[in-house]
């Protein structure tokens, strides 16, 4: 049975890496849903933070394939249940608009968003949350015209605790 996983994977920061990662999903046929990599709490020590649809019976073979990359330190996968999970979204709209159309102005409120830029042209509104409360407000703001739309990759933390600092650190010495 097919799932959405969160598969975590830390890292030496090194050159090609990230292609190697993309690999063993391609030779998998594997659809990355949303990629994102950032500093972790350990100096020297990236995350990948990648979410796939798959059955949990190839997402420990792919864990198997990234812990077999020379600069993978550790690979973890959880579902959504297990994890803490958000996205953050930017919407671009005229200007004009929220001022001439008060019923932007409750989407904004009623959906937890938040106006970060204004501009005699445009303003910029942010979203953090679920994918389907990105989604939602999308189609709330879709009538009145999007200029540009961008959302970001997942990031998460896990509910258990995990201690991967102390994991970690053992990996490393």
């Amino acid at each position: 049975m097919k799932n959405t996983y969160t598969i975590s994977v830390y890292t030496e920061n090194n050159i090609g890496l990230l292609n190697r990662i993309a690999t063993i999903f391609l030779k998998r046929h594997i659809n990355i849903e949303s990629l994102t990599v950032s500093s972790t709490e350990i100096e020297n020590v990236s995350r990948f933070i990648i979410v796939s649809y798959l059955s949990e019976e190839k997402v420990k073979k792919i864990i198997g394939q990234l812990e077999k990359q020379v600069e993978v330190i550790k690979a973890y996968y959880h579902t959504n249940e297990q994890s803490i999970y958000v996205q953050t979204a930017l919407f671009k709209i005229k200007s004009n608009l929220l001022f001439d159309e008060r019923h932007i102005q409750n989407i904004i409120k009623n959906s937890n968003a938040q106006i970060v830029t204004v501009s005699p042209e445009f303003f910029v509104i942010e979203k953090s949350g679920r994918k389907e409360e990105i989604e939602t407000l999308y189609d709330e703001l879709l009538p009145f015209g999007i200029m540009q739309f961008v959302r970001s990759g997942r990031i998460s933390v896990t509910k258990e605790e995990m201690r991967i600092s102390e994991l970690l650190q053992k990996q490393l010495n």
